[in-house]
């Protein structure tokens, strides 16, 4: 008697500790956007939950789709969403030197057709995916992903919300109004060098004068890349970047309220 219900509770112990594991799966897939480029999408999902769920696009910093880009897909995989972090650059492309991601953001933003060409193109694949419900669509952005998805937004993307973290804030392609039809909001670091007042003011601006959803969150003390645990390892390059934990949890916390409110 006593060693069958030892055996049930050994069972009962595994049985528990698998359902507390996400089982959260990823793959690689190839995809081509409308101007040729080839492209390197990476997606996540748990595939423990059954049926279709929402699915969020994740938008690398200026260092192209790294290793932080898919880290933040599976986060939101474990919270439920179907994500894929998506090539802005082709071929997967990726650097940890600032002169090689600006050569390769440059040549991004180098036309507005560019930036709107791959990231259709990146939708379009999210939305192909089983686990995705192409009725509800969001997307998120870090850095040169911050302004592509404040872009994608301007420009009347169908999306339920998007969210800047740390991201540009200038544009080639400002909204009009009635243009944004998601719910923007930006989550920005106070101390954040590379964002000028002016520009906080101006895409304050724009988005009133747009009729926009939006919120503007100012994280106090937080530098470029509060995101980022790894944003401290380029200070050797003369960035004034920094990661802050506290800045972190409560973007992303921000993140998933309005998730659930637009979900």
């Amino acid at each position: 008697m006593r060693n069958t219900l030892l055996g049930l509770f050994g069972s009962a112990a595994l049985l528990l500790a698998g359902m507390a594991q996400a089982e959260i799966q990823t793959r690689e897939i190839p995809y081509t956007a409308a101007d040729g480029t080839q492209l390197i999408g990476y997606h996540a999902w748990d595939d423990s939950l059954q049926g279709k769920r929402p699915g969020v696009i994740v938008v690398h910093e200026w260092w192209g789709l790294n290793d932080y880009a898919k880290r933040r897909a599976r986060d939101l995989a474990a919270l439920g969403y179907s994500a894929l972090a998506v090539d802005m650059y082709g071929g997967g492309q990726n650097t940890s030197h600032p002169d090689d991601a600006k050569a390769f953001m440059n040549a991004a933003l180098a036309n507005p057709t560019i930036p709107m060409a791959r990231f259709q193109a990146g939708l379009d694949l999210l939305k192909a995916q089983p686990q995705t419900d192409a009725d509800k669509l969001a997307a998120i952005g870090y850095c040169f992903g911050g302004k592509v998805v404040l872009d994608m937004a301007r420009q009347g993307v169908p999306l339920a919300a998007v969210v800047s973290f740390h991201g540009a804030l200038v544009t080639a392609t400002p909204a009009t109004p009635g243009s944004v039809k998601a719910k923007v909001l930006v989550e920005h670091g106070a101390a954040d060098s590379f964002v000028t007042p002016e520009q906080v003011a101006a895409l304050k601006t724009e988005m009133q004068q747009a009729g926009a959803d939006f919120r503007f969150v100012e994280l106090p003390g937080a530098k470029h890349g509060f995101s980022n645990p790894d944003a401290d390892a380029h200070k050797g390059h003369g960035l004034d970047l920094g990661y802050q934990k506290e800045a972190d949890e409560r973007s992303w916390a921000d993140m998933q309220a309005l998730f659930k409110e637009v979900f």
